[in-house]
């Protein structure tokens, strides 16, 4: 079966052209040949295993992906989520090829399957483009809900793909003819954390705006107060604000300037207490998740003849820095994100920033 990469999904349907892709994800006659092979070479490694293991344990993939019940023991491998035992059987109905349902503690799972599950990273990534226009008044089902209206949820959600824009719906009935494999869609766009991975600075795919708006409850690094500043790096990149003397408030509305390569990581955030005759101190550190941003950027294209509206978000979850959700919105055919971060390893402090994308 082939495998969907929901955060390549949106990149493949811009980048072929205007090729039709399945709906649940999409791969090249290559990728799927690719899958069948490793299929065909026995038992997965346990690396991969652990590799699950430790996404299934993450904060927001406790709780099923459709109605919040915790401790899903099933998933959908081909949208990339886990589910509990009542939305796992909507999703069964709904067919393989759109939601390939395995246990996660009884079924043997291919190469594929978790490679899969890996490439998405689990339900705030995958909900932040499922669920990107989910209106105000059509909640979520709930734990107790009926399954009638889980049902018509989750049919909306994945079949008719009623809460992603309608230019962004995918056709069920048509799939890729290039013969480009998935791994070639990999080296455009991705995101990895690995410090092994040497960020390309010849090729970038856009720029950021970054203003960092201010600063509250900032921690006390000198007698009664501090002078704070925030650094931010991407790679090699690093910019700063100016120092601001004996505030804990602080209000910089300074424009910052990176370039994001195509291979990145997150962007780091640090904020330092200026001393003048001793080592600066640190007060509190935090990272942003550049995904949700760059995945609404490539899925939308040029945006600058686009009203107001909201193209993609950034969940809040116990695993990041997050105070809140922060949106991706298209305001005067700019995309911008407003983030509001509890600083990290620190006793007090919150930042308050506003990204906005150049594209090159």
């Amino acid at each position: 079966m082939g495998s969907p990469l929901l955060l390549h999904l949106l990149r493949w349907k811009y980048k072929a052209g205007g090729r039709k892709l399945r709906r649940g994800g999409a791969v090249s006659v290559a990728g799927k040949r690719e899958d069948r092979r490793r299929d065909r070479q026995g038992p997965r490694k346990d690396g991969k295993a652990k590799k699950l293991k430790d996404l299934m344990i993450k904060s927001d993939n406790k709780i099923c992906a459709d109605c919040g019940a915790p401790d899903p023991k099933w998933a959908s491998a081909t949208i990339g989520v886990f589910l509990c035992l009542k939305c796992g059987d909507v999703h069964r109905a709904l067919g393989a090829d759109i939601s390939k349902v395995l246990s996660v503690t009884l079924d043997d799972w291919s190469d594929s399957d978790i490679d899969s599950m890996l490439e998405v990273g689990g339900n705030s990534y995958a909900n932040s483009i499922y669920e990107a226009f989910l209106p105000r008044d059509h909640p979520k089902p709930k734990p107790d809900s009926t399954m009638e209206y889980r049902t018509k949820f989750i049919r909306a959600k994945y079949e008719t793909q009623d809460f992603l824009k309608p230019s962004l719906r995918i056709s069920s009935r048509s799939s890729f003819k290039s013969t480009t494999s998935t791994k070639s869609v990999d080296s455009s766009f991705s995101s990895t954390s690995r410090k092994d991975v040497s960020e390309d600075t010849r090729e970038f795919v856009g720029e950021l705006n970054i203003t960092v708006v201010k600063g509250t409850n900032l921690a006390v690094r000198d007698m009664l107060t501090s002078d704070p500043y925030v650094v931010l790096s991407l790679g090699a990149q690093r910019d700063q604000t100016t120092v601001k003397p004996s505030d804990l408030n602080p209000v910089w509305n300074e424009v910052l300037k990176i370039s994001v390569p195509r291979n990145h990581g997150p962007l780091k955030l640090e904020v330092y207490d200026h001393d003048t005759f001793s080592a600066d101190d640190i007060m509190g550190e935090a990272e942003i998740d550049l995904q949700p941003m760059i995945t609404a950027v490539m899925a939308f294209g040029d945006t600058s003849r686009l009203g107001d509206m909201q193209i993609g978000r950034w969940f809040m979850t116990k695993d990041n820095a997050l105070v809140k959700d922060s949106t991706v919105n298209v305001v005067g055919g700019k995309v911008k994100q407003e983030v509001h971060l509890k600083l990290q390893n620190v006793e007090s402090g919150e930042l308050e920033l506003e990204l906005e994308w150049v594209p090159i």
